[in-house]
């Protein structure tokens, strides 16, 4: 008996190419997921090597492109149900992380001048690269960084400090998700602060609580074990701060090693461009929420009150469903196919009134931002709904009958009521005054 033949990979593109029609009416696969986080990938390496429109079209693809999904495709997507498993979600965490670390030189080298393309193609390719880096591997590296598996775990490590964001590791884990919605989180923005006052702070507090709750990990092991440690244990007390500082320098010089000072500065330029999307993320999804405090420095659990969802399902798709972010609070570790909006007519419950990259591009005007989310904060903190549902789309009306030989059409307008033709009615009929007053009542 013959096995059966591994299914191509054009093969499996092609049907996930099918499954595009159903987007929003059923559960999404991982390779929906993988077609959406993918797409903008081929345009800009095309672009870092050739320039011309192939940047700008993964810019608009990654933009317009997506906004238009988001518009157009039934939302939000079903939930999938409880405890599916998504075997190949990790596999395609991993792709992208290896697609990442073959992206990022290759982008860095034609920034610094090595492809010899054009003003207008750098520019593309440098918002192309940060737009990808930051909205989709960024958000790829969160979920890795959140896998027992330490291989996995190791990826979005690398991915994180590749970008000069290694710190994120501790402070997202140990801090945000123990802290979230307190003032104890660096990461979660208070209502009326605005996005540019949040990002001046949030990088070098969040530093440092990641670096002081590491440091107290140690100290916990240290005083657990106090006799003469051996070297795996000299090796557990070491800060994981020292990689995450010392493997950013290595990317630094590398950059300027390799591509010269113009390498040196691209990369920079790059990493500040990807970590205010990240910083963007972080502030629209907690901004204004906070926790009930029940005893001193103690608070309410964690619930879905404390984090705001996004239902669009395009850029849901293209950002591993980073947007359904109170159930990844909620289950930190659950992969990210499988998580859930659940009940978004639940009074409290924060919903965004437009998608997360919308959103996020409408923080950098503060009052804006302010306009449309500050009274949605009060009302959730009142315990009411902000939620608005989708009006369904309304099929076109059918074609009117055309009228038949010799009879009058009935036309409406706004400006007269709707009258019946006048008809001449024979008088020798007794009945016909009586019949025609409820006619005229009716219309």
């Amino acid at each position: 008996m013959t096995e059966k033949p591994a299914e191509l990979s054009f093969a499996k593109f092609m049907v996930a190419l099918r499954k595009l029609r159903k987007i929003g009416r059923e559960t999404p696969e991982v390779d929906t997921f993988a077609l959406f986080a993918f797409a903008p990938v081929p345009l800009i390496f095309l672009g870092a090597l050739f320039g011309g429109l192939f940047s700008w079209l993964a810019v608009a693809w990654i933009t317009v492109g997506i906004f238009v999904v988001d518009r157009r495709a039934p939302k939000p997507a079903p939930d999938a149900p409880e405890g599916s498993a998504f075997p190949a979600a990790d596999k395609l965490s991993s792709a992208l992380a290896i697609t990442h670390f073959v992206l990022l030189p290759i982008v860095v080298a034609s920034l610094a001048g090595y492809a010899g393309i054009s003003t207008m193609g750098t520019l593309g390719l440098m918002i192309a690269a940060a737009l990808w880096f930051g909205q989709i591997s960024n958000a790829n590296a969160h979920e890795l960084i959140h896998r027992a598996d330490r291989k996995l775990f190791n990826l979005g490590k690398w991915v994180y400090i590749s970008l000069l964001y290694g710190h994120h590791v501790s402070a997202h884990r140990l801090v945000h998700h123990v802290s979230v919605a307190t003032p104890a989180d660096p990461a979660t923005a208070t209502l009326g602060e605005s996005y540019w006052n949040y990002a001046s702070r949030t990088w070098s507090e969040s530093f440092k609580a990641g670096y002081a709750k590491e440091q107290a990990i140690i100290d916990a092991r240290v005083k657990a074990n106090p006799g003469k440690p051996t070297l795996k244990e000299r090796l557990n007390r070491i800060n994981p701060y020292a990689t995450y500082v010392l493997g950013g320098v290595w990317f630094v010089i590398g950059a300027g090693l390799l591509f010269g000072s113009a390498g040196f500065a691209s990369f920079l330029f790059l990493c500040a461009l990807t970590q205010a999307q990240l910083m963007l993320s972080d502030y629209v999804q907690h901004y204004g929420l906070v926790r009930k405090e029940t005893a001193p420095g103690e608070y309410e659990p964690v619930t879905a009150a404390h984090s705001w969802d996004a239902i669009e399902t395009g850029s849901a798709l293209m950002m591993l469903n980073a947007p359904r972010h109170s159930d990844h609070h909620a289950h930190p570790t659950r992969p990210y196919p499988a998580l859930q909006l659940g009940d978004l007519k639940e009074q409290g419950r924060p919903i965004l009134p437009y998608s997360l990259p919308v959103m996020a591009m409408l923080a950098l005007v503060p009052s804006q931002f302010a306009r449309l989310m500050d009274h949605r904060v009060l009302a959730v903190r009142k315990g009411e709904s902000v939620y608005s549902e989708p009006k369904p789309k309304l099929a076109p009306a059918p074609a009117a009958a055309e009228p038949a030989e010799g009879e009058t059409p009935l036309v409406l307008t706004d400006a007269e009521p709707a009258e019946a033709p006048q008809v001449s009615v024979a008088p020798a009929a007794p009945a016909a005054p009586a019949a025609a007053e409820p006619e005229k009542a009716d219309a």
